[in-house]
């Protein structure tokens, strides 16, 4: 797909991953949507690339819709979806006061996975009614996973189960919607420099950085939002996980 002249749409918009992704998409002349619950960070960003901000929880289906309505309003139809909306939470299952609260098991995965699939539907049912593109295709959809949906480290369980129902339901989903030209893809980034590893003692992220195997640094946001833009414009990636980590494979602890 051609991002010139699309409207896209980014969740987790006002930082980290996210902002390289709406500003990449940007800088190749799509019309972008910068959703973030945090509106000042939406609102900074969207200014900055000529967007429109958008402040709502992804996992709350009436504010998601109207939030589509709005872009559909005032940007047109999205054919380009990037969920980077995410949070984690590192608990033990067992911890010193007993059993992990189920509340913060089930807000990890209602952020992550659930409003991932919230977003997920609303695009779909918007771009099903676009006209196909020279392609055939009519939008594409890219949900962000994780390495530790794989292997995940003590005190990621809840954060392991919400990226790996991501890529759990991404070829169900491309299969379910191909009928429709809509591809559905999936990154599943390793240790990146977002404002929380950012946000580290220098020493804790050299080493971090040492776990990789190449390139032994943590990866650039920038990197990310190259891969989103190359999943948009490559028609034949569909139903895919693919793991942008260096070769990292995470130890147990």
């Amino acid at each position: 797909m051609d991002i010139q002249g699309k409207v896209a749409i980014v969740t987790g918009g006002g930082s980290g991953l996210g902002r390289a992704v709406t500003e990449a998409l940007a800088a190749r002349g799509a019309r972008v949507a910068v959703a973030d619950r945090n509106a000042a960070a939406a609102q900074e960003v969207a200014g900055a690339i000529g967007g429109l901000a958008l402040a709502f929880d992804v996992a709350d289906a009436s504010a998601a819709e109207a939030a589509f309505a709005r872009v559909a309003a005032e940007l047109g139809t999205p054919r380009i979806l990037v969920n980077c909306a995410g949070i984690g939470v590192a608990k033990r299952v067992l911890g010193k006061d007993g059993p992990q609260p189920l509340a913060d098991f089930e807000q990890v995965v209602r952020v992550n996975l659930l409003g991932s699939f919230n977003t997920l539907r609303l695009a779909a049912a918007a771009m099903a009614k676009l006209e196909p593109l020279e392609t055939g295709e009519r939008g594409v959809v890219i949900n962000t996973a994780s390495v530790a949906a794989f292997e995940g480290q003590v005190g990621q369980a809840a954060y392991s189960a919400s990226k790996g129902g991501i890529v759990a339901m991404t070829l169900p989903i491309a299969r379910e919607l191909a009928q429709f030209g809509i591809r559905v893809i999936a990154i599943a980034p390793g240790l990146f420099l977002t404002p929380l590893l950012g946000g580290l003692p220098d020493e804790v992220q050299a080493s971090l950085a040492k776990s990789i195997p190449f390139p032994p640094r943590l990866g650039e946001p920038a990197e990310f939002a190259a891969l989103a833009l190359h999943m948009i414009e490559n028609s034949f990636l569909n139903g895919e996980v693919v793991r942008l980590d260096g070769a990292l494979r995470l130890p147990p602890r």
